[in-house]
């Protein structure tokens, strides 16, 4: 089964969705049965590369709110990101450029360290409020997965380095109408927008599942330890 998954580094709903549907894929029966292509979605193209506004400046000022009211807004996504085993911290993040990030997460591609790389970008964003427009803190994150640190230096410092591979993800988008992301495509035949609730992932499998042709696998729960089995009984 083939998901496609639209997202981006700096986007709160996207990580929630990315654990969402990951959990949704295990309870539902599908692991090591699905393939995932995660496609780069830049929510805001026009963003300074250097550090910018603080989370709240920018939200006040996008929203002509106080910060008290800004505050009060996010509760609401920092105890749905708690639901799942996330805890954000607003009150860290920079408004931010992501398009180093996305090409260097084409570069981790080829190795099979991609979804790895999302993962620790995501959480070192949202959760520790770290500048996605660091070189150091991507090339940390290259260190940590055990990837050639020089190489991917190297893709920093060539600005069109997997620029098409970009340029094609947003023509993708455009042509399915992404306009938002976390955005999911299953089979090429349903999709979700935004980071819905767990049941609905797990349904949303079974419906692509049928037209993959596949079917779930038994998730074993317990030990077994309270069974009986070829004339004898655990006692």
């Amino acid at each position: 089964m083939k998901i496609e998954v639209f997202s981006d580094f700096s986007c709160p709903f996207c990580y929630i969705g990315k654990r969402e549907l990951e959990r949704a894929i295990k309870e539902a029966g599908y692991t090591d049965q699905v393939e995932i292509e995660y496609k780069s979605y830049q929510i805001d193209p026009t963003a300074p590369k250097e550090t910018g506004q603080s989370f709240y400046e920018h939200f006040m000022a996008q929203q002509n709110v106080t910060r008290e009211e800004a505050e009060q807004m996010t509760i609401g996504i920092t105890e749905r990101a708690k639901e799942v085993g996330l805890t954000y911290q607003f009150a860290e993040m920079k408004k931010v450029h992501t398009e180093k990030a996305h090409r260097l997460a084409k570069w981790t591609k080829q190795f099979g360290k991609e979804a790895a790389y999302i993962d620790v970008l995501m959480a070192a964003y949202l959760m520790e409020g770290k500048d996605l427009n660091d070189d150091a803190m991507l090339l940390a994150v290259i260190k940590e997965l055990g990837l050639d640190v020089a190489e991917a230096q190297q893709v920093l410092n060539t600005n069109e380095a997997f620029k098409e591979e970009l340029d094609k993800d947003r023509y993708d988008a455009q042509q399915i109408g992404v306009q938002s992301v976390p955005f999911f495509v299953f089979e090429n035949r349903y999709g979700i927008k935004g980071a819905e609730p767990n049941e609905v992932f797990v349904r949303t499998l079974h419906q692509a599942a049928e037209i993959a042709g596949i079917k779930p696998t038994l998730n074993m729960v317990g030990n077994g330890d309270a069974s009986c089995a070829d004339g004898a009984c655990k006692l």
